[in-house]
């Protein structure tokens, strides 16, 4: 994949996914960032190889995104021994995102472009994992990849300033061996 260790930075989660563009952008930003993707369906677009190259995106084979059928797939494939922190972002939610403490690992999870997150879902989840990116009254949302971008590099200003990561001579990510 896009680190060293071969293990992702971040995980990013989107759940169905509308516009092929934000998909795009937010997958080239996950190969930039050495996070990995992860799609629940249903996407309202064609992820097969001759679509894609059609559509120019010839890093998504890099991209290799794991893909689920549903919300429940995705939590059954994700269930590990050691549980990852789950983040949902959301307009609903009164926590900025940068007061949530990222670590590599984690899962950071975001709704379709014109529904966010279904209520269900943001319901079972922990209300101090629900974060938003502040706006001022009466806005209703920012752009999905922007969102996304933002929230990674976040995390990754985190993980840098934790030494998770650093930087090498020409600026680039890399994850220390002792980690």
């Amino acid at each position: 994949m896009n680190t060293p260790t071969n293990k992702p930075l971040f995980h990013i989660v989107l759940h169905e996914p509308e516009i092929p563009s934000n998909t795009g952008n937010i997958g080239r930003t996950c190969i930039a960032t050495g996070c990995a993707l992860h799609l629940i369906h249903p996407l309202s677009f064609d992820t097969q190889e001759k679509s894609l190259r059609r559509a120019g995106l010839d890093y998504w084979p890099r991209l290799n995104p794991s893909e689920y059928q549903s919300w429940p797939d995705y939590l059954a494939a994700n269930t590990a021994e050691k549980q990852p922190t789950r983040w949902y972002l959301t307009t609903k939610a009164p926590r900025p995102a940068w007061d949530a403490a990222f670590k590599p690992g984690d899962h950071l999870i975001f709704g379709k472009e014109s529904a966010g997150l279904p209520q269900d879902i943001l319901a079972a989840a922990h209300p101090d994992n629900l974060l938003a990116l502040p706006m001022i009254p009466g806005e209703r949302s920012l752009n999905l990849a922007t969102v996304v971008c933002t929230i990674i590099y976040e995390a990754l200003r985190q993980s840098f300033d934790a030494a998770d990561i650093a930087l090498d001579n020409d600026g680039r990510i890399i994850i220390p061996t002792d980690k």
